[in-house]
């Protein structure tokens, strides 16, 4: 793996060091000046993770109220999210330049948003027996197309994390709350022969739950937790991510989404001298693998992957680098987080943000631009 700071010209040895410096990788040289011809169509869309719906019948789940996963942190972001498209693109950021090619324009209208998992604190919200759970309907009363201040206005593009699929339902109901998920990402983006979805995709895995789309010369996968999971029963997605980049990927720029990412806290081991899992123990992986990392990059291989977005770590923005490719990831949905992301001509332009206040205001904390 390439240090995941290589592009800065400065190693990173520690996790608090990776991430000031991932968190400022935007302020660091990355503005690029980028080629025409890149992309005759403007591509403009939202990434956001960890939305951490934590609604239960009788209040929030543990601890959700101390860490800040309340509905009214998700209304907050939501304003700011249906607000993007009147907002101009950061000229500069704390006082530097972005040298991004639509600094000082408009934004304009999104294509959608697309989720990196964590749409539930807990499997969508647990029940003693099998119903639908209060954390998911909290999250699609919130984050699916609707109209009002309360939802957001364009299409959602679900993903699942580890809270989504981790949680075990009451024996004989041992998957029920993964069940619960999956059905819903299948209800919302799996096209049947008579019933279309409200956000169909074009090459949907009924084995995974993976799926892509395509919005003009871009080409978009979703991985959910990552691809290759196999964790609680999961059926292995690499066989059909080789598939669709060979056919429906093939000769265009690609984007991925998945939750876990390179950053510090996705690599986690366990660590016996400290008896806990953090980035310097050489233990068993606490999230993925060594080894599942490097199958994923394997299939990636050939492929004309532009960027991959993912969530996990809650309160650092990050821009870095990974086997040479470029990794990003915002802030949590629950503490305003989002990245706002172009493909045009002018090549490859994303600029991490976050909402500020109860009226949609935002603030941008990081930018990048590439050609492609």
């Amino acid at each position: 793996m390439d240090s995941p700071l290589d592009s800065f010209g400065q190693p990173c040895l520690s996790r608090r060091g990776f991430l000031a410096a991932a968190s400022a990788a935007g302020l660091h040289g990355l503005f690029t000046p980028l080629a025409a011809g890149a992309a005759e169509e403007e591509i403009t869309f939202a990434f956001i993770s960890d939305v951490h719906a934590c609604r239960m019948n009788s209040g929030l789940s543990p601890n959700c109220q101390q860490e800040g996963k309340t509905d009214q942190a998700l209304l907050r972001h939501i304003k700011a999210l249906n607000r993007l498209p009147e907002e101009i693109w950061p000229s500069s950021i704390k006082g530097v330049a972005t040298g991004l090619p639509s600094a000082g324009k408009r934004i304009g209208e999104l294509r959608g948003i697309v989720v990196g998992g964590d749409m539930t604190d807990d499997g969508g919200g647990q029940t003693v027996e099998p119903r639908e759970g209060t954390q998911l309907l909290q999250f699609s009363h919130r984050y699916q197309q609707g109209a009002g201040p309360d939802r957001v206005h364009v299409p959602v593009y679900a993903g699942l994390g580890n809270h989504d699929l981790d949680q075990d339902g009451k024996p004989p109901n041992v998957d029920w709350y993964r069940r619960e998920l999956r059905d819903y990402v299948e209800v919302n983006h799996e096209p049947g022969d008579i019933f279309k979805p409200p956000v169909p995709a074009a090459n949907f895995d009924p084995e995974t739950d993976c799926y892509s789309w395509n919005w003009g010369p871009l080409h978009l996968v979703q991985l959910h937790r990552f691809g290759g999971d196999t964790r609680k029963g999961a059926v292995s997605s690499i066989p059909w991510l080789k598939d669709d980049l060979r056919t429906a990927g093939a000769g265009r720029p690609v984007v991925l989404f998945q939750h876990y990412g390179w950053d510090p806290f996705s690599l986690e081991n366990w660590d016996p001298a400290k008896t806990t899992f953090d980035d310097k123990g050489e233990g068993a992986a606490h999230w993925w693998s060594d080894a599942e990392r490097q199958t994923l990059l394997e299939a990636l291989s050939g492929s004309k992957v532009i960027g991959i977005f993912h969530g996990h770590e809650h309160p650092t923005p990050m821009i870095y680098r990974v086997g040479g490719l470029d990794l990003f990831k915002p802030i949590a949905s629950f503490l305003g987080g989002f990245a706002l992301v172009r493909l045009s001509g002018a090549g490859l332009e994303i600029t991490l943000g976050q909402a500020i206040d109860d009226s949609g205001g935002v603030a941008f904390t990081t930018a990048f631009s590439k050609r492609i």
